[in-house]
């Protein structure tokens, strides 16, 4: 009878522990990591999202820039840790998707070493080129990289991320020499190429926007088969020589496997309201991202298979299967 009690005992604990977490989560700070340098489009989304979860669940979020590896270190740590809710991540399709693909020995597995909370947004990308050359047109660019193999570099916040992968895209379809040069985030790679250090760069639209707009980069067109509202005047890649192109990237906010249900859900659902808001709705547009009405948590994970599927059969025509 002892035993018997002591098992019904334990089996109320665990049935009412979760929800019991769930309604006292957060009891401590929270880590916002960010698994690229500052000034990217990730950090823009983490800053402006961590204010309104502070502001609902009354605990800092706290945004911490951990880059290297294309995204790679970051979300390993954050598989590895503790699933406690306390960590999570704004997990870009690079981290989630691409890396599956493009990497040899991923040390974490999307599909089962992290769990996706809530999509928040689809990123446009911008061809963008140092304005002190002569290039005012995709074909100018493709002119200039036939004339000069192996003189046209473009930067990337890492091998496999997004921005790379349109790059190879972009090699592939005009069948070009262009030099691959990799940083710790698009921010430090923009400056290069407002410097003249490299040439070209396909860059998320947000931390882009400013150079655009100050003349210290030249805009080509955008990935996206529609206009971009943030810069209308901008013409997708698909109306300037490079037909049938339309690429964005998205973002979610994702922590690490075996968090319990009810935080996640908790979560997902302050997620979904704090990119309701108006004002968030507004900044993100205005900075040249697409917002999105999350799906639940459990549709995300089945989101995140297809887009593994999905960018796996690009990465392999795009020649970069294993290449990292």
């Amino acid at each position: 009878m002892k035993v018997i009690l002591a098992a019904a005992a334990l089996a109320l604990v665990v049935l009412t522990s979760e929800p019991v977490r769930a309604q006292d989560y957060p009891n401590r700070p929270v880590t916002f990591v960010v698994p690229f340098a500052p000034g990217g489009v990730t950090t823009l989304f983490a800053r402006l999202l961590a204010q309104r979860l502070e502001q609902r669940l009354g605990k800092p979020f706290v945004v911490e820039n951990r880059p290297g590896g294309g995204g790679v270190t970051a979300a390993a740590a954050v598989a590895n840790g503790t699933p406690d809710g306390h960590t999570i991540m704004m997990a870009s399709s690079t981290v989630l998707a691409i890396n599956v693909s493009v990497r040899k020995n991923l040390p974490y597995d999307p599909r089962k070493d992290l769990t996706p909370i809530a999509l928040l947004a689809r990123v446009p990308f911008v061809l963008v080129v140092n304005p002190a050359l002569p290039i005012h047109s995709v074909a100018d660019l493709v002119k200039l990289a036939k004339e000069k193999p192996g003189s046209v570099a473009f930067g990337t916040p890492g091998p496999g991320t997004f921005h790379h992968l349109n790059a190879e895209m972009f090699k592939g379809i005009f069948g070009l020499d262009l030099v691959h040069v990799p940083y710790k985030g698009s921010a430090p790679a923009l400056s290069d190429l407002a410097g003249g250090h490299i040439q070209m760069m396909f860059c998320d639209v947000p931390p882009a926007l400013p150079l655009i707009q100050s003349g210290k980069v030249r805009a080509l067109g955008v990935t996206t088969a529609e206009r971009v509202k943030a810069v209308p005047d901008i013409p997708p890649l698909a109306e300037a020589g490079i037909p049938g192109y339309d690429t964005a990237s998205w973002h979610t906010v994702t922590t690490t496997a075996g968090v319990p249900q009810p935080i996640v859900d908790k979560l997902h659902g302050i997620i979904r309201e704090a990119m309701q808001d108006p004002a968030v709705v507004d900044t993100l547009v205005n900075d040249g991202a697409l917002p999105q009405v999350s799906p639940t948590p459990a549709e995300m994970k089945r989101f995140v298979e297809s887009e593994i599927v999905r960018w796996g059969a690009v990465v392999e025509k795009a020649g970069l299967t294993g290449s990292q």
